[in-house]
């Protein structure tokens, strides 16, 4: 199988070129970095501290996707939507990681998922969808008899804040719970903003130092606390997961899948 990254060269990028070399039955068909770029001309093995694979970085992302069988994207919200329209336009498996997408991003996205198979996620890792899984189940069975806070923490490098994990995390006990997020949430909470309405899901936000992600789901009763937690060591959970999804598509019908649908959950 064929796979390409766009945004090859960045942290992320480089680690997926890592997981698709490493794959048996996967090869890299290419990747992309932005016009201009340093990166551009090199080969994208080197370029991630392997051995060179033969395949230079382009900036030209409608050429990535008509070699490819899927294309992994974690890049951002204007450019996976471009992207979108790309593999649907290709037919290309397209598999997203990007977080920080908006309402009518999403619609853009969903409308290219009628085109060609998409697996799209807040966190492609197998422990934080298991997370997903059990908040959910707990929310459904708690109700709003407990109070939900959502704790994240991230890198100081991170622009969107809560992130797409934890709005993930939030969606999935409003889920349980039968309600929608955008409906009970609380962002941000600062001066003298009352009691705490029944029902709320708040979120709270931390940046610092390295922390690659750490996410708690805090379910807060009377006389009792559970707290669920999911802390990453290191981003190359997130390259596997994505790997794994694409290879998962590549047979399958086009829609919009998640990672639930990927791992059997």
């Amino acid at each position: 199988m064929k796979i390409g990254v766009v945004g090859c060269a960045g942290r992320m990028g480089q680690m997926l070129v890592r997981e698709i070399a490493a794959t048996p039955g996967c090869t890299l068909a290419g990747g992309t970095e932005r016009v201009g770029g340093p990166a551009l001309g090199k080969d994208i093995g080197t370029l991630a501290g392997i051995d060179p694979l033969g395949v230079t970085a382009i900036d030209d992302a409608a050429t990535l996707f008509a070699e490819a069988d899927a294309v992994i994207d974690f890049t951002s919200p204007d450019a996976t939507v471009r992207h979108a329209a790309l593999a649907a336009q290709s037919q290309t498996v397209l598999v997203i990681g990007t977080t920080g997408i908006g309402p009518s991003q999403q619609e853009a996205i969903a409308q290219a998922a009628t085109h060609t198979p998409i697996v799209q996620s807040p966190n492609m890792s197998l422990g934080v969808n298991l997370l997903l899984a059990l908040v959910e189940q707990v929310g459904r069975a708690l109700g709003d008899d407990f109070d939900v806070d959502i704790l994240e923490m991230h890198h100081r490098h991170k622009v969107d804040a809560p992130s797409g994990t934890a709005l993930g995390l939030g969606r999935a006990v409003a889920a349980g719970r039968g309600v929608n997020l955008e409906d009970v949430w609380q962002k941000v909470r600062d001066g003298h903003p009352g009691a705490r309405p029944r029902g709320e899901i708040g979120f709270a936000t931390l940046r610092g130092g390295d922390v690659i992600g750490d996410h708690t789901v805090v379910f807060a009763g009377d006389g009792e606390r559970i707290e669920l937690t999911h802390k990453a060591s290191g981003r190359q959970i997130y390259a596997k997961g994505a790997v794994r999804a694409a290879r998962w598509a590549n047979d399958k019908k086009p829609g919009l899948y998640s990672m639930k649908n990927v791992l059997g959950m």
